[in-house]
């Protein structure tokens, strides 16, 4: 089943040009991103057996990025080692991560295509801030375990949908502190954690980690933590029969 919003797709792609501008529309993933680096790092590391501190951890692992956008995820995931995928339905987003990649130099293959549409597996696939986008989101998840090899690790970052939420990932992002263009969310789309693990358990998928992302003012920047998932939260789930 087919999990694209093309109304989505849409509204990303009048900006797909500034996915590198760190203080354009896609700022606060530019932002969020050392923590989802170090966070996907080390739940990889965990998993495989890898040691974090060594300069390409993730050397020998195939890496799907679904949504991928621009490349953001794609390319420090490369540069750690791992043989990279992204995929994103937005055309417009991956002539600009190929374009990105190569003047970086790195091997990255980018498709322009839905996660359904692949038939490759992979050891990781990552979900990030794209379930709040979909049309189906138990579909959605359904499709990003079946791209996961029988030892595979899936990793998801979206945002919780409860008041809190609202006042910070729609009122403030979008309408106060203007991080984000207007009409990027819809509080409707949002995803309780619940949700998401009951959409895990009935794809396969068992989640054994979840870690809140907060942001911190006096710093200006984005942190991890073990007990606020109100807001921005990971949840990182394995096959059922690995466990």
């Amino acid at each position: 089943m087919s999990s694209i919003d093309h109304k989505e797709i849409e509204n990303f792609s009048k900006d797909s040009s500034h996915w590198w501008d760190e203080n354009g529309p896609f700022k606060p993933l530019h932002r969020l991103n050392p923590v989802r680096v170090g966070y996907i790092r080390d739940q990889i590391c965990a998993h495989f057996g890898r040691d974090p501190r060594q300069i390409r951890p993730l050397e020998g692992l195939s890496i799907l990025d679904v949504g991928c956008g621009g490349g953001l995820m794609c390319e420090p995931l490369a540069r750690l080692g791992a043989s990279v995928t992204g995929v994103d339905a937005d055309q417009n987003a991956i002539s600009v991560a190929k374009e990105h990649a190569q003047n970086e130099g790195l091997e990255i293959k980018y498709q322009a295509s839905a996660v359904e549409d692949l038939a490759q597996q992979y050891d990781v696939v990552l979900a990030l801030e794209i379930i709040e986008h979909v049309n189906n989101s138990a579909a959605f998840v359904d499709n990003i375990s079946s791209r996961a090899n029988a030892d595979g690790l899936c990793v998801f970052s979206t945002i919780n949908r409860n008041p809190k939420s609202y006042a910070l990932g729609i009122i403030a992002a979008e309408y106060l502190l203007r991080w984000v263009p207007q009409g990027t969310h819809s509080w409707k789309k949002f995803v309780k954690p619940s949700e998401l693990a009951k959409h895990m358990r009935q794809s396969g998928l068992k989640p054994i980690d979840m870690k809140g992302m907060i942001f911190d003012p006096l710093r200006g920047e984005f942190r991890l933590s073990e007990r606020d998932i109100e807001v921005n939260y990971f949840v990182c789930a394995c096959k059922e029969a690995t466990l």
